[in-house]
C-alpha cells in the first residue's frame, strides 16, 4: 500500500481546454440528450402500441432504445455539470456506481446488437423455419439473456473493484468515472482486476463483432442469391438500419481500444466518447425510422389519428350551428 492520504471522492476534469464554450456545448449537449430521450422513447411507444411492429426485430429494437435511454442518463447528466461547474465532485460509491451501469449497459447493448444480427441471420437465411424458431419465449430468452450476461460479466468485477482502497491523486481526466482512472488510485494491485477487465472487453467486443460479421457474411450471401432486384433491396433493407447502427458503435469503440496508448491520444479517445455515447443514442431512433417503412407508417397513423381525435373534440366543443340549430 503507497504511504499516500486516502481519498473519499473523485473529480472530474471534463475538458478543462474548452474556456469560453461551456455554455453553448451545454445548450447543444442538454439538447441533443432531450432528443434522445424523445426519440428512443417514441420506438418504444409506437412498436407497443402498433401490433404490426409487435414482431421480433421490434422487440430487440426497444430493448435497444431502452438500453440507449439510460446509458445515457448514467453520463450525460454529470457531463453537464462539468460545463457549470469549475470542479466537478463526484463520491466514490456514486462513481462506481455511474461505473458500473456505464459498462453494464454498454455490455447489454453489443449483446442485444448480436442477437439482432442473429434474427436477421434466421429471417433472411431461414425464412420458412423463421416463425418456429424465433418464437416469443426465445425473444425473451434472448433479451433477457443478454441482459443477465451483461449484468453479471461486470458485477463480478465491480464486487472486487468496491472493496479496493483509494489514495493519492483523485483527479479522473474524462468526463465520466472510467474504470482505467479509477484503478489507477488505487492503493494496492490491481493486476488481477485488469486482467478480468481485458477477459471481459475481449469476450464482449471482438467476441460479438465476430459472430455479427459471420452472421452478415451469410445474410450478404444469401441476399445476393435472390434472383429479383427487388427482392434483393427488400432483404437488404431489412438490415441496412442494423449494419449502419453497428459500423457507427463498433468503429467507435474499436477506435478508442486499438489505437496506441499514449496521453497524446487520450484526449482524441474522450472526443471519442462524447460521440460514442451522445451521438449514437440520438442517431439510432432516426437510423431505424429513415428507412423503415413499417415505423414511418406507425407514425403517419398516429398522427392522423391525433388529428382526428382532435378533430372530434373540436366538433363536439364547437359544433356548426346548423348542428346547434
Amino acid at each position: 500500500m503507497r504511504n499516500s492520504t486516502a481519498i473519499t471522492e473523485f473529480i472530474l476534469l471534463g475538458f478543462p481546454g474548452i474556456q469560453g464554450l461551456q455554455v453553448p456545448l451545454f445548450i447543444v449537449i442538454f439538447f441533443i440528450y432531450i432528443l434522445t430521450l424523445a426519440g428512443n422513447g417514441l420506438i418504444i411507444a409506437i412498436v407497443w402500441a402498433e401490433p404490426r411492429l409487435q414482431i421480433p426485430m421490434y422487440f430487440f429494437l426497444c430493448n435497444l432504445s431502452f438500453l440507449e435511454i439510460w446509458y445515457t442518463t448514467t453520463v450525460i447528466p454529470k457531463l453537464l455539470e462539468t460545463f457549470v461547474v469549475a470542479r466537478t465532485v463526484i463520491c466514490i460509491p456514486c462513481c462506481l456506481l455511474q461505473a458500473f451501469f456505464h459498462f453494464f449497459l454498454g455490455t447489454a447493448e453489443f449483446l442485444i446488437l448480436t442477437v439482432m444480427s442473429f434474427d436477421r441471420y434466421l429471417a433472411i437465411c431461414k425464412p420458412l423455419r423463421y416463425p418456429t424458431i424465433m418464437t416469443s419465449k426465445l425473444c425473451l430468452q434472448l433479451a433477457l439473456g443478454s441482459w443477465v450476461v451483461g449484468f453479471t460479466i461486470v458485477f463480478c468485477q465491480m464486487v472486487l473493484l468496491i472493496q479496493l482502497p483509494f489514495c493519492g491523486n483523485n483527479v479522473i481526466n474524462h468526463f465520466y468515472c472510467d474504470v482505467g482512472p479509477i484503478l489507477k488510485a488505487a492503493c494496492t494491485d490491481t493486476s488481477i482486476l485488469e486482467l478480468l477487465g481485458l477477459l471481459a472487453t475481449i469476450l464482449v467486443i471482438p467476441g460479438s463483432l465476430l459472430f455479427t460479421m459471420v452472421s452478415y457474411i451469410h445474410i450478404l450471401s444469401t441476399i445476393l442469391r435472390i434472383p429479383s432486384a427487388t427482392g434483393r433491396q427488400k432483404a437488404f433493407s431489412t438490415c441496412a438500419s442494423h449494419m449502419t447502427v453497428v459500423s457507427l458503435l463498433y468503429g467507435a469503440v474499436l477506435f478508442m481500444y486499438l489505437r496506441p496508448s499514449a496521453h497524446s491520444s487520450f484526449k482524441i479517445n474522450k472526443v471519442v466518447s462524447v460521440l460514442n455515447t451522445i451521438l449514437t443514442p440520438l442517431l439510432n431512433p432516426f437510423i431505424y425510422t429513415i428507412r423503415n417503412k413499417e415505423v414511418k407508417g406507425a407514425l403517419r397513423k398516429s398522427h392522423i389519428c391525433n388529428l382526428h381525435h382532435s378533430s372530434g373534440q373540436r366538433w363536439i366543443l364547437n359544433p356548426p350551428s346548423k348542428a346547434r340549430d
